[in-house]
């Protein structure tokens, strides 16, 4: 058999090449494989058998197998499956792209990487040797277990054989290395087993090429509930990869991951009951693996068990890095996605300049930074492109300089400028203290958000706004704002401009004015007041909704924080019940909004025919201050089951398909900046608190005739608590311990803090405590607790109790 391989292969080589060139250059690193073009089996590759041995051929013929998973770089590695016996043989080739002559003599080292996916014993581990001129002539076989340890399970191991294994051999003086065939890899152990081998990078160079490379510094491993980070400084080299060594408890050092030219790493590492405790460290290694650096030093780090207010900072850390860390360098606004390189987005920077406030009140970066990063973005907004005041949807980070949405939206867009200008406003009133930065912020916001002309964007003085208009197209767009949809900021801003105004008789006449404003029926349990069909993607419940407190009012229409809480909840009850059967909905894995998809970008919706298994993490997390207790259950299930394929250094990733094994690797601004933004206004009100707090939104909301309101009543959900009257609270003052009293009217999950004079909170006494209906006492522990006076603030996402407390005799 061999020897027809013999005669095939030479020909194949003469017909391909024409005789070998004895001036051809000589390689210090050669490739024998690295990536294939074809998927399910090498070109180059060959696989051969003789029975009763097995080995498995690829391509329908008899070539070596790829598979694009696992792999140790690049699109797919080489798969051996084999089982040898007693009399047979079997051999795979492993031959250059195109059957190209190697001239690996001015190499020393012969390296590829393995990876056994239940373990394998060195002693069944197979040979390795070579077919080089002249006549294909074949090297003696050599063990591979002279050359490694019994591979771990399911980890890439590094096989590095010196080539003097070969060269010195006085067996093979005869062997002609400057005509390399092939790498092969043949039978040894015929034990009768089946066994799996995975291939990647297999190559010779010489060594002296290595260490070359500067020694990464300053390794760092944090520890979380389900996942460990590393960070680093990187190499100068830009070029660089790293590769990241564990060791797990007790085991040896194996490679990890080969990471891009970064400085970090997050190891994704499940949840489990007890704590996991790993050791890293990496070294640089240049991207044609012919150089690397030495091993940093190691570092330690452990999961850990995290309190449900700790995965919620958790969250909102890594989604803040979206907008601080990924910030356009120049303008400091939000990238429209990760992807998109100099393009930077209104609307999304206005949600993002709401996480600079909730990431300075969280102590993420001081109070000096945030204001000088805010600064930087509106002395950039004052020169850019506007029309009228609305600025763009998209801007170049740059310049300044508007960039096309579309052919004939070039122009102002007042959608996102309203986005825009609610995270200002916002920042304007929290920034309010007197020194000269902050000053200067809040004139400058002022002066932008003076500057909008809402009444031009009423096209000719009509009773409702448009959402955009061009220089150059004037009102070709032609596109109404009515709703119900994300857009009622609009009209709140329009209104409460202090200079370009709208009547607040637009309200009604323009964005209520429409048959489909009101809906009134009830899905799957939830009756909606307003909106499409069973409430439409979810966006529409957050975006109007970062600064616009919706508590505790109405309008002629219904109580918004009633319309949000039902279309969160007819969004969660139908992932639940799952009508069309998509993989991985579920009473915990829920949220359909507008994000990226597996076909591109989708407004997803329940019932509606964009719902083709998409989740967006957002969706359910962007609605925690509307259903607690379902958000949180979204996270751990995203976080602590889905994590590996769903969370990395800007938080979750934007969408996931599991029927389609499909997971974004895309962020997008609009759908982080709610995630920070909502997950606050739940804990504390936060933005809520400083949005409202602008004299000119009391005065157009008192314009467009909205009322005090209960939040908790109407639609079928009875008042969660009996009184509405402050918190019982005894004895006080009180030291050691303290007592609160509450009656519920049904069962509630209750969040209680206690804060300081400042708003700070001081000590978190429960987190989503479950409660049955009827009288409640509690016994806290105020023990520690400097003399004072304090707030508890008793939280069940529908209502809030608060109650004075003084600490000390």
């Amino acid at each position: 058999m061999f020897l027809n391989f013999t005669l095939r292969l030479t020909l194949t080589y003469c017909i391909m090449l024409g005789f070998y060139s004895s001036n051809m250059k000589a390689q210090t690193s050669v490739w024998f494989f690295r990536d294939g073009s074809n998927p399910g089996f090498y070109d180059s590759g060959l696989a051969f058998k003789t029975p009763p041995s097995i080995i498995e051929q690829g391509g329908g013929s008899d070539k070596i197998p790829t598979v694009t998973n696992p792999v140790f770089q690049g699109n797919n590695s080489l798969k051996l499956r084999w089982t040898s016996k007693a009399g047979g043989d079997w051999s795979a080739l492993v031959i250059a792209p195109g059957f190209v002559f190697q001239d690996i003599s001015q190499t020393d080292t012969l390296s590829f990487w393995v990876f056994a996916p239940d373990g394998l014993a060195k002693a069944n581990l197979p040979t390795v040797f070579m077919e080089c001129a002249p006549n294909a002539t074949k090297t003696k076989k050599y063990n591979l277990a002279n050359f490694t340890n019994d591979l771990p399970v399911a980890a890439w191991t590094e096989v590095k054989i010196p080539l003097t294994t070969f060269f010195n051999d006085p067996a093979q003086t005869a062997v002609q290395f400057t005509q390399t065939k092939a790498i092969i890899f043949g039978q040894n152990a015929a034990d009768g087993n089946e066994h799996i081998l995975y291939i990647d990078n297999v190559r010779t160079y010489r060594g002296s090429a290595a260490n070359s490379l500067a020694t990464p510094t300053n390794l760092v491993a944090t520890g979380y509930d389900s996942h460990i980070e590393l960070t680093w400084t990187a190499s100068t080299s830009v070029s660089e990869n790293y590769q990241i060594w564990r060791n797990t408890e007790g085991g040896t050092f194996a490679l990890l991951k080969t990471a891009d030219n970064s400085n970090g790493f997050i190891d994704f590492v499940g949840n489990t009951p007890t704590v996991q405790s790993f050791k890293y460290k990496i070294k640089a290694v240049s991207s044609s693996l012919n150089a690397e650096s030495n091993f940093s030093s190691e570092t330690t780090a452990a999961t850990k068990a995290m309190t449900d207010d700790e995965l919620l900072t958790m969250v909102q850390r890594y989604t803040f890095r979206y907008f601080w860390e990924f910030a356009h360098p120049a303008s400091g606004m939000a990238r429209e996605r990760n992807t998109s390189g100099n393009v930077v987005t209104t609307g999304g920077t206005g949600f993002g300049i709401m996480g600079i406030v909730t990431g300075v009140e969280r102590n993420f970066v001081s109070r000096t930074e945030g204001v000088n990063q805010l600064l930087k973005m509106v002395g950039f907004l004052e020169t850019a492109d506007k029309f009228k005041g609305v600025f763009p949807h998209w801007l170049d980070g740059s310049t300044g300089k508007v960039v096309p949405f579309s052919t004939f939206d070039n122009g102002g867009d007042l959608v996102e400028t309203a986005f825009l200008m609610q995270g200002l406003l916002t920042a304007r009133q929290y920034f309010n203290k007197t020194d000269a930065n902050e000053a200067l912020l809040r004139q400058k916001i002022t002066q932008l958000w003076e500057a909008v002309d809402f009444n031009w964007q009423r096209k000719n003085g009509s009773d409702v706004l448009y959402w955009h208009w061009s220089p150059n197209y004037d009102w070709r767009m032609n596109f109404p704002i009515r709703g119900y949809n994300e857009a009622l900021i609009i009209y709140l801003l329009g209104v409460a401009s202090p200079t370009k105004n709208v009547p607040a008789r637009l309200y009604t006449q323009g964005w209520a004015n429409s048959n489909t404003y009101l809906n009134g029926n009830t899905f799957l349990g939830y009756t909606l007041p307003v909106g499409p069909a069973a409430g439409g993607p979810l966006f529409f419940a957050h975006y109007s909704f970062l600064g616009f407190d919706p508590r505790n009012k109405k309008d002629n229409y219904c109580n918004y924080f009633n319309q949000n809480k039902q279309q969160s909840l007819i969004n969660w009850a139908y992932c639940k019940a799952n009508p069309r059967g998509f993989a991985g909905y579920s009473e915990n894995c829920w949220g359909l909004t507008a994000s990226d998809d597996p076909s591109g970008y989708s407004a997803h919706a329940p019932y509606e025919s964009t719902d083709n298994g998409t989740i967006a993490p957002t969706a359910a997390l962007s609605s925690m201050p509307y259903t607690p207790p379902q958000s949180m259950a979204a996270l751990k299930h995203f976080y602590r089951v889905l994590g590996a394929k769903t969370w990395g250094k800007l938080g979750f990733i934007d969408a996931f398909n599991v029927s389609k094994n499909w997971y974004a690797d895309t962020y997008l601004a609009i759908d982080q900046g709610p995630i920070i933004a909502m997950i606050e206004n739940h804990r504390t009100g936060l933005l809520w608190k400083y949005f409202m707090q602008n004299p000119e939104i009391k005065t157009a909301l008192d314009a467009i005739g909205f009322v005090p309101d209960s939040t908790a009543t109407a639609l079928g959900d009875p008042l969660s608590i009996l009184t509405d009257s402050d918190l019982k609270i005894y004895p006080n003052p009180s030291v050691g311990t303290a007592f609160i009293d509450f009656n519920l009217n049904k069962t509630k999950t209750l969040d209680l803090d206690m804060v300081d004079a400042t708003g700070r909170t001081v000590k978190t006494m429960f987190n989503n405590r479950l409660f049955t209906a009827g009288k409640n006492q509690v016994n806290i522990s105020v023990e520690g607790i400097a003399k004072g006076f304090y707030t508890l603030i008793l939280r069940g996402g529908d209502f809030v109790l608060k109650g004075k407390i003084l600490m000390g005799k």
